[in-house]
């Protein structure tokens, strides 16, 4: 065993292989500040480079990556209140608001060194697991990995809003949306309506970034001031955030075993893991009421777990070639060019590699979250930028990496469309992030529950650890609607109503019902494995709309004298511009005419400096599309005439 410990240590510290771990470092840090990438993106730009690699050194690289995603995404959720992936949902709750009250420094600082303790947790678990967690793994079978599920889309509709009622439907529309298109027990299309684009469902990137992204980017337009509104000094928070991540250690310990353990749950991770976290801190706090507003432990908790998570989803990619993630799946890609086998034989004759992999976690992990600590600092300072400055910048990233998820304009069409709803669902109050969060598990949870009922029957959810989980559910929803005043099962008084929205909520609750409704019609058309998942949650949550439609009855008339969105759909008119240009001319030629066009309506900025930001972005634009060999978006006028790259 000492001769197999000291080569590996010997592996690891090689010159050449500790520059391929910093490289894959600086590789994951630079894909985890792009909101809409993240892992799955960087592992899939790496994979080409792999052939005729040293198998050490592209270990070293690709761990390098796979350990400071979840690390750096930490950035835009806090600065921008975008989630870079979907491991950084939870932190926006808390770490957006801190950025907007001039404490980002510090927000970053204490996200930083709870994933740097998050990641060496996890690398520490996962060199006991590599030996005894197999029987552990194969004890979750479908039934209990479909309630597991179930329990993270509850946690987050429980808890992510001020109204019980509202999450619990926002979870059902987003596992509906995520149920669009090819069945995955039967190939059916449901609710595609006949057209193509619709077969293969929506992608992940297109809703997530239209829920979180285009709201902001509306508000902050309209607002025409920077996103941190005071003046406190945003470089000195990070000491701050240091002392807080240190005052909340045990919530980093006890956040960091949960992200091991549900990381460890093939499919589950990744999506849920942060919620389940945050769901932790929110009940087990004593004072509960600045959750959402700002609490730094919003932060340390998700950051601890989801970085965490890392470590645990290797078990069953090393262990049983199960990926644990979207992420771990191309990482199971990269292995097989390797020549390595992931199975059993990562515990025999392939022990070595298996320990590169643990103790590369671990480097990278430290790297990762020093180079974000130092740098948080400078970081910070984005939040005191015009955000006239900013905005072009947010939707050029944000426009390109949403047409990469399927290379069609219709995605971006799709953004446009979602980022109304979610304009509406802010105003009103609705849960963004558990429709979100819906999305993300709906089709892992449906091929879990047909697989359920194919194994097991109807009398799957009998099963001693299905009945556990349904109770820690049960629990869970509970203790929310006990303790938790402003998780409201009852009416709101007319004065609560939102200010802002003219589509009011029993309009807009009005307008889900009768989606939720075409939905039901729409499965009683499928055989019973295309139908049992949309039906069921469909029809739930078509009995949730009611009630709410019931307990608002009272207030529509109060709410309909409120003023209309015209102030946020005239900003929604920027992102519209840069759609239509982009079809007309295409991407690279609509950018510049779209920074100018932006800039001087919402800043004072001389043509110069216009000129000066507009080449930089368009530089840094066409850098990433040439070495990540990605396309731009294409118009009409590329169909008409051929065009040599990047304008063709």
């Amino acid at each position: 065993m000492l001769d197999i410990l000291a080569e590996s240590l010997a592996a690891l510290f090689a010159v050449e292989r500790l520059a391929y771990l910093v490289l894959g470092v600086m590789m994951g840090l630079a894909v985890g500040v792009l909101p809409g990438l993240g892992g799955i993106v960087g592992f899939s730009i790496l994979l080409p480079f792999l052939y005729g690699m040293d198998p050490a050194s592209a270990l070293a690289m690709l761990i390098g990556l796979v350990a400071v995603v979840p690390t750096s995404d930490t950035m835009t959720s806090v600065l921008l209140g975008i989630p870079g992936s979907s491991s950084s949902q939870a932190t926006v709750m808390d770490g957006f608001p801190l950025a907007k009250n001039g404490q980002a420094a510090r927000a970053l600082s204490a996200a930083y060194c709870a994933s740097l303790v998050g990641g060496l947790f996890g690398a520490v678990m996962l060199t006991i697991f590599i030996v005894a967690a197999r029987p552990l793994i194969l004890l979750m079978g479908s039934a209990e990995l479909f309630m597991l599920g179930l329990f993270g889309v509850m946690m987050v509709g429980l808890l992510s809003g001020r109204d019980l009622l509202k999450g619990v439907i926002a979870c059902g529309l987003g596992l509906i949306l995520g149920a669009l298109g090819n069945a995955p027990a039967t190939g059916e299309w449901r609710m595609a309506f006949g057209s193509p684009y619709l077969y293969d469902g929506l992608k992940l990137v297109v809703v997530g970034l239209a829920i979180f992204a285009i709201p902001e980017i509306v508000d902050l337009l309209a607002s025409a001031r920077p996103i941190a509104a005071k003046p406190t000094p945003l470089g000195h928070g990070w000491r701050r955030g240091l002392r807080d991540a240190w005052i909340s250690r045990w919530l980093v310990a006890r956040c960091s075993a949960i992200g091991c353990v549900i990381g460890a749950l093939p499919g589950l991770g990744g999506s849920v893991v942060d919620w389940i976290a945050y769901g932790h801190v929110v009940q087990t706090s004593k004072d509960r009421g600045n959750f959402g507003r700002g609490d730094i432990r919003g932060v340390i908790a998700p950051e601890s777990a989801n970085n965490a998570k890392e470590g645990g989803g290797l078990v069953p990619t090393l262990l049983f070639g199960i990926p644990g993630s979207g992420s771990m799946a191309v990482f199971l890609g990269g292995l097989t060019l390797l020549g390595i086998e992931p199975g059993p034989a990562m515990v025999g004759e392939n022990l070595p590699f298996a320990y590169v992999i643990v103790w590369s976690l671990a480097l990278a992990n430290v790297l990762g979250a020093g180079l974000c600590v130092l740098f948080s600092p400078h970081a910070a300072k984005i939040t005191r930028v015009p955000y006239g400055l900013l905005a072009p910048f947010m939707l050029m990233i944000i426009f390109f990496a949403v047409f990469q998820a399927g290379r069609h304009m219709a995605d971006i069409l799709t953004l446009l469309a979602l980022g109304v709803a979610a304009i509406l669902m802010k105003r009103n109050d609705w849960s963004r992030p558990a429709l979100l969060v819906g999305f993300v598990l709906s089709d892992t949870l449906e091929t879990y529950l047909y697989q359920a009922v194919q194994f097991y029957g109807a009398g799957f959810i009998l099963r001693p650890g299905a009945l556990a989980i349904l109770a820690l559910t049960l629990g869970a929803a509970w203790s929310a609607a006990r303790h938790h005043k402003n998780l409201r099962w009852r009416s709101n008084r007319p004065e609560e109503v939102s200010q802002f929205s003219g589509i009011t909520d029993w309009r807009f609750g009005l307008g889900l019902t009768a989606f939720f409704a075409l939905a039901l019609g729409d499965s009683l058309r499928h055989s019973f494995l295309g139908a049992v998942f949309p039906g069921t949650i469909s029809a739930a949550t078509l009995v949730a709309c009611v009630f709410f439609l019931a307990r608002t009855w009272k207030i529509r008339a109060v709410s309909a004298q409120i003023p209309c969105l015209a102030g946020d759909f005239r900003n929604l008119g920027w992102p519209a511009l840069l759609a239509a240009l982009t079809s007309g001319m295409g991407f690279v030629l609509a950018l510049p005419i779209f920074f100018f066009a932006l800039m001087r309506r919402k800043t004072a900025a001389s043509w110069k400096m216009i000129a000066l930001l507009t080449g930089g972005g368009m530089a840094f634009i066409l850098t990433v599309a040439h070495f990540a060999r990605m396309d731009f978006p294409w118009g009409l006028l590329q169909h008409w005439v051929e065009l040599p790259w990047p304008l063709g």
